[in-house]
């Protein structure tokens, strides 16, 4: 499968300084590489992206995250591979992708209690940008129909 076009990200020569400068403030959270891979890679499995799927399996795998832990981000709930924190990460990262499902609050007090009872607010601004970014890209690239393995360099 070919892209319909060239990302637009790379298109238009200053949006790839804003969305470098994002990431880098993203990765001075302070969370681990491993959770923002994790997380990057739930959004992206429930959006459909394949690219973004693609590239995400290879961070966690660059960031250490065991095979056995990424093949089973998809069915968390269901997984012994997950800490506390991390779940409640997966669960932000799902109601924040799924906003347009919801019929009250986008993001439930229950669920916003849970993860604020593991990470500070530097960590949850983390977290929160990691899933507007992957969001971002997942709507880019299923635009364009981005194939997996595509390299953004």
């Amino acid at each position: 499968m070919n892209a319909r076009m060239k990302n637009p990200a790379m298109v238009l020569p200053d949006a790839m300084k804003g969305i470098n400068t994002l990431y880098k403030a993203t990765y001075q959270g302070g969370v681990s590489a491993e959770l923002l891979e994790l997380v990057a890679l739930r959004v992206s499995q429930i959006n459909g992206c394949s690219a973004c799927v693609h590239s995400h399996l290879a961070g966690g795998r660059k960031a250490g995250v065991g095979d056995e832990k990424l093949f089973a981000v998809a069915a968390w709930r269901e997984s012994a591979e997950f800490s506390a924190a991390e779940r409640a990460a997966l669960l932000l990262a799902e109601v924040a992708t799924r906003i347009a499902d919801k019929s009250e609050d986008a993001v439930p007090d229950a669920v916003w209690d849970e993860i604020a009872d593991h990470y500070d607010e530097n960590q949850l601004s983390a977290v929160i940008l990691m899933i507007a970014l992957t969001n971002f890209f997942n709507r880019l690239n299923t635009s364009i129909k981005e194939p997996a393995g595509a390299s953004w360099a």
